[in-house]
C-alpha cells in the first residue's frame, strides 16, 4: 500500500530535483512528522529539508501574531466586558458560563471574515423582534437584555483591539490578520514553492489565503479524496472538495490533484456491536492479541482510532502485554486523574460550607480520598479517629472548634480545615502546600507517575496564582473553581514515544492524511461520529446559513470525510459501536454504518455482527456453613454468655443472620445518624419509661402520681436524646419531629395509664429487670444460658403481667399461635417467642401459677396490651387462651430446647433461609 503522503512526495520529486525551496502546509503537526519521514526514505543524498507547517502555525507566520490561550482570552474578554458595561455587570463566575460561548462566536466570525457590525446589528434586531411586546414601555429586564445584544459589536471591537495591542490573537483574529498581511508575505516568499497537502473543509480565511497563494506565487495543492466520494453528488465525504472545485478559479485552468481510486478495492470490513464502553475496550484488546499472534508485523501498520477519546484509559488497560511498542498521539487528560477530583472536592468543601459548618457527608467523602489519606496518615491514625468521632457523635455539621483536638494531634489537618474567610489567593497557597506534602510522601514511595501529575498540578496552581494576583475580579471561590476547571480541561500528561513505530493509538483528528493497512475504529455511534446537532452559539441557525457560517450540516460532513478517508486505503477495517444507547456514551449506531451497509458496491466486503460476552447462568444457591471446631467454639462461647430472645429470633428468621451478627459480631457499618435511627429512637423511649416508672417501683400506680410523671416527659426525653444521640442536632428538621413524636407517644401512653389506674389496681413489681438462667439440656455437654431484660413486671387486679415495649408496629396476630411448632419455625411469631422467653426466665426465679405476657406497641396504642395467646383455629372466631401456665411453659420449653439443640448440633450446618 502506498500512502497518500508517499504519493504526493513521489509526484513532486519526479518533477523537482530539490525540495529545499518548498514550504509544505498540512492539516496537522503529526501529518508533518510522517511527511518528513517519507522525504527521508526516498532521499538518496544529503539535502536541506523543506519547511513543513501545520495550517495553524503557517497562518501564525503569515499574520505575525501569536496565539493567545483560551484562559487569557476569557480574561481579556471579561476586562473588555467590564469596560463596556456601566451597571449590573456579572461577576466572573457568572460571566464565564456565557463568555466561552461568545468567544467561540467571535472566533467563527473572524475565521469566516464576516462583517461583524452587520452581523451584530442583525442579531440585535432578531432579539428585538423575539421580545416584541404590546406594552408601550419595556420592562427593565427587557431593556437590559436588548442592551446586551446592542453592545456586542462594541465588546467585539474592544476585545480584538486589546489583543492586537499585545501582538496576540485568538485563532479567528490571527486568521483575519493573516488575510490582511498576505500580500506582504507573498512578496517575501516569492522564490518559495508552496504545497498544500490533504485539506478538506476550509474556512473562508483559509480558502482565501490558499487561493491567493495559488494565484500569485508558485504553488500546488493536493487533495486527499477518493473519486468514489468526489463523483457522488450527494455523498458528504466529498461535499467540501466538490464546492471548491466549482467555486475556485484555480480549477478553471488546473485539474484536481490527489484524487485516488482506492475505496472501491476489495476490503475486509467487520462492523461489530458490543455493549457499553468497557466491552469495546475488551474487544479491541482481543483483536490486538489475535493480530499479534497471527500477523505480528501488521501491528506496525495498525491504528486504533478512538471516536470517543474518553476511551483512552480503558483501551490502554486492554492492550495485551505481548505488544511492546505502542505510540499514543493524544495525552492523558489531567482532569481524569484522582488529583483533579481531590482539588475539586477541596474547593467544593469550602464553596458549600454554610454558617453551621461543613456538612458531614462532604467531610467524610473528602477524608476518604486516597490522596488525603497520604497527607494525614502519620504514626497515629488521626484520620480514622476523626471519621469515627464524626460517626459516633453524630456530627451532622462540623466546625473548627470540634476539630481542635484532632488538629493538635495531626497538624496537617490545618492544611485542610481553616477559617472560612479566605481569599482565592490564600486558598491556592493551601493547595500548593498540599502538593508539597504529597510530593514528600510519593518521593518516599518512588511513585514516578503520581509525581509527574503533582508537578503538572503544581505548575497549574502557580499559573492560577499569577492570574489571581493580576486580576482582582477573581474574588470568590466559585470564580476560582471556574478558572481551575477551565485551565484543567486543556491540560494533558503527554506520553513520550516514537511516533513512527509500533501500534498507533490516536483520536479522529490526528488520523488526517495518515494511512494504515489495519484500522480499528471505536465508538461509531450517533452523537460521537458524527457529533450531532449542537447549539453552542448565540447566532441563530438562519443567520448562520445566510452569512455562510458553518452549521451542524457542515460539521457532520467533516466527520463523514474523516471517517471515509480512514477507510480509503485500509485493507482490514474493524468498526466497533456501542449497542446500548446512552445519553453520556452516544446514541444508536452511527448513520455512517447504516450508509455503508446500504451501499450495494461494498455489500460483499462487509460482515456485520453483534458481539456479546458469554454469559453462564448463575444458579442462586443458599449459603451454608458447616460447623467446624472453630465455629463450635464460637457457639459454645455464645451459649455460655447467654442466648437472648433477640439472638434466638435472629436464628429463626435466618440462621446466617445469627451466624454473622451474634457469633461473628458483624453489625451494620458505623454511620452518622443524620436523622435519628430506629434503634436509637427505641432506646430513648425505653430509657425515658424507666425513669418515669422508677418512683412507682413496689407501689401501686395512682392517677396523681402519673400526672406528675407526665410533666417530666419533655425534660427526660431531652436528657436521653443528649445521652444516646450525642452531639446530634435535634433543634430542627426530622430530628425535631422525632423528638416531638416520642413526647407524644409517651404522653398518650401515660394518659391511657391514668385511665387504667382509676379503674384498676396496678402494682409495679419490676422495671428493666435483668434475668439470667441456666438451661439443663442433657444432649449438650457445655453450659447453656438464657438471658434477657424485662421492660416491666406488674400486677393488675391480682394478675401477674410481663410487659414488653415496642416502638414499631405490632398487631395481635403477631403474638397469637395456633400450634407450638410454628413458634420456632416462623419469624412472624418472633414477638410471641420473645414473650414466652421472658415468662420462662421469670418463672425460673419466681415460680408462677398463672401469668399474662403482652406487648405495648407505641404505633398501635389503641390496641392496648397485645397479650400472648394460644388459639384453636385461625380467624376472628377462634377461642383464645391468654393465660400462661406451667403447662404452657412446659410446651414452650420443649420447643426452646429443640431450637437450641439445632443450633448446637455440629451435624446441622447453618443454612440460609430465603427472607
Amino acid at each position: 500500500m502506498q500512502s497518500f503522503l508517499e504519493e504526493v512526495i513521489h509526484k513532486i520529486t519526479r518533477e523537482y530535483d530539490s525540495l529545499e525551496d518548498f514550504i509544505f502546509v498540512l492539516p496537522s503537526k503529526r501529518a508533518g512528522t510522517f511527511l518528513k519521514n517519507n522525504i527521508a526514505k526516498i532521499s538518496i543524498k544529503t539535502a536541506f529539508a523543506p519547511e513543513i507547517y501545520s495550517i495553524e502555525s503557517f497562518i501564525e507566520r503569515v499574520s505575525k501574531l501569536g496565539y493567545v490561550s483560551n484562559t487569557q482570552q476569557l480574561f481579556e474578554l471579561y476586562n473588555a466586558y467590564l469596560k463596556n458595561t456601566t451597571k449590573d455587570e456579572d461577576n466572573f463566575f457568572t460571566f464565564s458560563k456565557w463568555g466561552l460561548t461568545l468567544l467561540q462566536d467571535f472566533n467563527e466570525i473572524d475565521r469566516y471574515l464576516i462583517d461583524a457590525e452587520n452581523l451584530f446589528s442583525n442579531l440585535a434586531d432578531i432579539q428585538e423582534i423575539n421580545h416584541w411586546s404590546l406594552q408601550g414601555e419595556k420592562t427593565k429586564m427587557m431593556s437590559d437584555y436588548l442592551a446586551f445584544w446592542n453592545n456586542l459589536n462594541q465588546l467585539y471591537n474592544k476585545f480584538n483591539s486589546a489583543l492586537l495591542e499585545k501582538g496576540l490573537g485568538h485563532q479567528g483574529l490571527v486568521y483575519r490578520q493573516a488575510c490582511e498581511r498576505l500580500p506582504e508575505y507573498i512578496e517575501s516568499c516569492k522564490n518559495k514553492i508552496h504545497v498544500f497537502v490533504g485539506f478538506n473543509a476550509l474556512n473562508t480565511s483559509e480558502s482565501e489565503i490558499i487561493q491567493r497563494i495559488l494565484k500569485q506565487s508558485k504553488a500546488k495543492i493536493y487533495w486527499d479524496i477518493d473519486s468514489y466520494f468526489l463523483n457522488d453528488p450527494i455523498h458528504d465525504a466529498g461535499l467540501f472538495i466538490r464546492k471548491h472545485q466549482k467555486t475556485w478559479s484555480h480549477f478553471q485552468k488546473h485539474a484536481l490533484q490527489g484524487v485516488s481510486e482506492n475505496y472501491a478495492s476489495e476490503k475486509n470490513i467487520q462492523i461489530t456491536g458490543v455493549p457499553k464502553n468497557v466491552s469495546q475496550a475488551k474487544y479491541v484488546g482481543a483483536l490486538l492479541k489475535k493480530l499479534k499472534k497471527e500477523r505480528p508485523d501488521s501491528l506496525k501498520t495498525t491504528a486504533v482510532v478512538l471516536g470517543d477519546e474518553a476511551l483512552l484509559n480503558p483501551i490502554l488497560n486492554a492492550v495485551p502485554k505481548e505488544i511492546e511498542a505502542v505510540n499514543i498521539t493524544m495525552g492523558y487528560p489531567l482532569n481524569k486523574t484522582s488529583l483533579a477530583s481531590l482539588f475539586n472536592q477541596f474547593m467544593d468543601l469550602y464553596i458549600n460550607r454554610d454558617r453551621l459548618g461543613w456538612f458531614y457527608q462532604n467531610v467524610l467523602s473528602f477524608l476518604s480520598h486516597p490522596q488525603i489519606k497520604q497527607v494525614l496518615y502519620k504514626e497515629t491514625d488521626s484520620n480514622l479517629d476523626l471519621q469515627t468521632s464524626i460517626k459516633t457523635k453524630n456530627w451532622t455539621y462540623i466546625t473548627l472548634s470540634k476539630l481542635g483536638s484532632f488538629m493538635e494531634e495531626n497538624p496537617n489537618l490545618k492544611l485542610l480545615f481553616f477559617d472560612s474567610q479566605i481569599s482565592p489567593k490564600n486558598f491556592v497557597q493551601k493547595c500548593l502546600a498540599i502538593i508539597l506534602e504529597l510530593k514528600a510522601q510519593y518521593q518516599k514511595d518512588e511513585s514516578n507517575l503520581t509525581l509527574e501529575y503533582l508537578y503538572r498540578f503544581h505548575t497549574l496552581f502557580n499559573q492560577i496564582l499569577d492570574l489571581v494576583q493580576k486580576h482582582s475580579f477573581i474574588n470568590d471561590l466559585k470564580s476560582l473553581q471556574s478558572l481551575f476547571k477551565e485551565l484543567l480541561s486543556s491540560e494533558t500528561v503527554d506520553f513520550q514515544g516514537d511516533p513512527l513505530e509500533g501500534l498507533q493509538i490516536m483520536g479522529m483528528l490526528e488520523s488526517r492524511n495518515l494511512d494504515f493497512e489495519t484500522v480499528i475504529l471505536t465508538s461509531v455511534n450517533e452523537g460521537i461520529l458524527p457529533s450531532g446537532k449542537s447549539n453552542n452559539s448565540f447566532i441563530p441557525f438562519d443567520l448562520k446559513t445566510r452569512l455562510g457560517l458553518p452549521t451542524f450540516k457542515e460539521k457532520d460532513a467533516v466527520y463523514t470525510y474523516h471517517f471515509y478517508r480512514l477507510l480509503q486505503r485500509a485493507k482490514n477495517i474493524h468498526i466497533i459501536y456501542n449497542t446500548e444507547p446512552d445519553v453520556l456514551e452516544g446514541g444508536e449506531k452511527s448513520r455512517l454504518i447504516s450508509q455503508m451497509l446500504t451501499d450495494p458496491n461494498k455489500e460483499k466486503d462487509i460482515v456485520a455482527k453483534v458481539a456479546t460476552p458469554s454469559i453462564e447462568p448463575v444458579i442462586q444457591t443458599l449459603n451454608s456453613f458447616k460447623k467446624d471446631d472453630g465455629l463450635m467454639r464460637l457457639i459454645q462461647n455464645h451459649a455460655e454468655n447467654g442466648f437472648s430472645p433477640t439472638s434466638l429470633s435472629n436464628y429463626i428468621r435466618n440462621p446466617i443472620d445469627f451466624y454473622k451478627r451474634n457469633l461473628l459480631g458483624i453489625n451494620d457499618s458505623l454511620e452518622v445518624e443524620e436523622t435519628i435511627a430506629a434503634n436509637t429512637f427505641g432506646t430513648i423511649v425505653h430509657d425515658t419509661l424507666e425513669d418515669l416508672y422508677a418512683p412507682f417501683l413496689g407501689k401501686y400506680l395512682s392517677p396523681e402520681g402519673l400526672t406528675k410523671a407526665k410533666a417530666k416527659i419533655q425534660t427526660l426525653v431531652q436528657m436521653h436524646f443528649t445521652k444516646n444521640y450525642l452531639d446530634g442536632d435535634i433543634s430542627r428538621g426530622k430530628n425535631l419531629i422525632a423528638f416531638n413524636v416520642i413526647v407524644r407517644y409517651l404522653t398518650n401512653y401515660l394518659d391511657s395509664e391514668i385511665k387504667e389506674a382509676k379503674n384498676h389496681q396496678i402494682k409495679i413489681l419490676g422495671i428493666e429487670e435483668k434475668l439470667n438462667i441456666e438451661l439443663n439440656i442433657s444432649e449438650i455437654d457445655f453450659p447453656i444460658t438464657l438471658k434477657g431484660k424485662l421492660d416491666r413486671i406488674d400486677e393488675k387486679d391480682g394478675m401477674l403481667r410481663i410487659i414488653d415495649y415496642k416502638t414499631g408496629k405490632v398487631e395481635s396476630k403477631n403474638v397469637e399461635i395456633l400450634s407450638w411448632d410454628e413458634i420456632t419455625a416462623e419469624y412472624d411469631f418472633s414477638k410471641a417467642f420473645q414473650l414466652l422467653c421472658y415468662a420462662f426466665m421469670y418463672n425460673d426465679k419466681n415460680p408462677i401459677e398463672n401469668i399474662e405476657s403482652g406487648i405495648i406497641s407505641f404505633k398501635n396504642l389503641n390496641g392496648g396490651l397485645l397479650k400472648f395467646a394460644t388459639k384453636d383455629k385461625r380467624g376472628s372466631w377462634a377461642k383464645k387462651n391468654h393465660i400462661i401456665s406451667q403447662e404452657t411453659l412446659s410446651y414452650f420449653e420443649k420447643e426452646l430446647k429443640k431450637l437450641i439443640l439445632e443450633i448446637c448440633n455440629p451435624e446441622i450446618p447453618f443454612t440460609e433461609k430465603e427472607v
